[in-house]
């Protein structure tokens, strides 16, 4: 992505930060032109108000993942059976 200073960004520039925002790792500067995007443009802000039910959405729906240690073990187990 190209680093610009100018604090009027292009509607895909601004749905990048919007992506980073969501995970935290938006800077101070990036955030300012994300807010002054979203101020004039209708697009981006549709597009931010759908990041954040699906942030809600993910953090409602308490998702947890198999340990790797169990993942090696089905791995295993997976590699027995096709070779039989």
């Amino acid at each position: 992505m190209e680093k610009t200073t100018r604090l009027f960004v292009s509607c895909e520039e601004a749905k990048y930060i919007c992506d980073k925002n969501q995970y935290g790792e938006a800077t101070f500067i990036e955030l300012i032109k994300l807010n002054i995007r979203l101020m004039y443009c209708k697009m981006t802000r549709a597009y931010s108000k759908r990041n954040g039910k699906l942030t809600k959405a993910m953090d409602k729906s308490n998702i947890q993942s198999i340990p790797s240690t169990d993942k090696e073990v089905m791995k295993q187990k997976l590699q027995e059976q096709l070779t039989k």
